[in-house]
């Protein structure tokens, strides 16, 4: 019988919490910019970020460093 990868399954469950703290900032921040018709923009943008979740992180990336 397999053994369960213990390591894997933390590193797994780190990036999820991680994409989602990404997530929520980056809602954060649009609600900052844009406070008129949010709720639109965060449907919006949560279909969208399911398809790529790859490119969200590449754009926080820079935002964090500055």
């Amino acid at each position: 019988m397999a053994k369960t990868n213990f390591g894997y399954e933390k590193r797994q469950r780190e990036l999820e919490k991680k994409r989602k703290a990404e997530e929520k900032l980056r809602r954060k921040n649009e609600l900052k910019r844009e406070p008129g018709d949010a709720s639109a923009n965060a449907d919006a943008d949560a279909d969208a970020g399911a398809d790529a979740p790859e490119a969200q992180s590449a754009e926080t990336a820079p935002q964090d460093g500055a």
